[in-house]
């Protein structure tokens, strides 16, 4: 007697494995292809968004002297000081570019990552940052605080003439 071979089932197994282990594969070159895609893709084009516009702030009054308000849209801090005068300031640290937030009870903006502080001004009270955070321009028209954000101003020192007044009436 012929014995008769029973691999049938086995192998349509070993078909249905093979199909899937290719299918799994096309998956991940799929996969794959769409990363290095995605990488190779340049990004958002700058002014696509709020950024690089001018922010109303809002009027004179709203602010009082020596606070701190930040403006998520704009990406910007506007600080009043003690004296009336605006500066408009980064919320980027100029150490790594982390956000640095407003610590209103130390009056100063306190850098999570590797702890730089900077003064209501901007300036650099505790390393590593190496200079003090960006401004952007402040203007004041028809008694209403506005902020361009197109283009940050690099600073080396704070400077009194950076400051903006409203016009005493």
């Amino acid at each position: 007697m012929k014995k008769q071979k029973t691999d049938q089932p086995e192998s349509s197994r070993r078909k249905f494995l093979g199909k899937l282990w290719l299918g799994l594969g096309a998956i991940a070159l799929i996969e794959l292809v769409g990363l290095i895609l995605t990488y190779l893709r340049p990004g958002k084009p700058r002014g696509s968004d709020d950024a690089g516009t001018v922010v109303e702030a809002g009027a004179v009054e709203k602010f009082l002297p020596d606070s701190v308000t930040a403006f998520v849209r704009g990406k910007f801090y506007l600080c009043r000081l003690e004296d009336g005068g605006f500066l408009a300031l980064s919320r980027k640290c100029t150490h790594l570019g982390c956000t640095v937030p407003w610590v209103d009870k130390e009056k100063k903006f306190a850098c999570p990552c590797h702890g730089s502080a900077f003064d209501i001004r901007g300036e650099v009270i505790s390393p590593p940052a190496p200079r003090p955070l960006d401004a952007y321009a402040v203007s004041i028209e028809n008694n209403v605080v506005k902020v361009n954000t197109k283009r940050p101003i690099k600073r080396s020192e704070f400077r009194k003439e950076a400051l903006v007044y409203p016009k005493k009436a």
